[in-house]
């Protein structure tokens, strides 16, 4: 009788488990969209590119999510003449206003946040924009203490960097703020433009 050693295949020794394309490719948390849709409501959802925020409300369907509402924050500039940064606390707030009120034209009065693989961190961008669609008359549960209060979404933070980098450092003022300044604005007076901006999108949108 020939000896030979008997060798289980790899298939059945391993363990591993191949994870979902999406999910290895960094773009969809299964465990976590499982809940929001066992949740049954409409997902805010927040996403973050190089130059714009887009805020969208989606709906689950089998076929395929539906995108209820979609704005991207270059609205800002295109419609109202903001030439802040679109993609800073400010412009995410306004962002997250407009989509509620359009949200709430389409009949959805709630939602639940969903943050995707991004980090929560209190205060972001995301949360920001979360502010602004409550403020617009979404129910959206989310805990006070992550949102950011509304000195830095209005951007006294910015603008006091801008101050203090304008006296103490100018050259790096003017290239920092560059894009500002050459459209005639004033980086240290963006608090006021926010709130004409707000003031406008609110006699736009109610």
């Amino acid at each position: 009788m020939k000896n030979y050693l008997k060798v289980k295949s790899l298939s059945k020794q391993s363990r591993y488990k191949v994870r979902f394309r999406r999910r290895r490719e960094g773009k969809t948390d299964y465990r976590r969209r499982l809940r929001l849709l066992l949740s049954r409501k409409t997902r805010f959802v927040v996403r973050k590119t190089n130059r714009y925020i887009t805020v969208q409300f989606i709906d689950y369907s089998e076929k395929g999510d539906i995108t209820r509402v979609c704005v991207s924050s270059h609205i800002l500039r295109k419609k109202y003449k903001w030439y802040y940064s679109l993609k800073n606390l400010p412009a995410a707030y306004v962002t997250g206003y407009i989509a509620g009120k359009k949200a709430l034209k389409k009949g959805i009065s709630e939602a639940i946040v969903d943050i995707g693989l991004q980090a929560s961190t209190k205060g972001n961008r995301i949360y920001a924009a979360v502010k602004g669609a409550i403020d617009a008359g979404v129910k959206i549960k989310c805990g006070e203490e992550v949102l950011p209060p509304m000195d830095r979404i209005s951007g006294v933070h910015i603008a006091s960097y801008a101050k203090l980098l304008k006296e103490e450092n100018p050259d790096l003022y003017n290239e920092r703020f560059s894009k500002i300044i050459s459209q005639g604005k004033d980086p240290t007076n963006i608090v006021s433009e926010f709130n004409k901006l707000v003031e406008e999108v609110k006699s736009d949108y109610g």
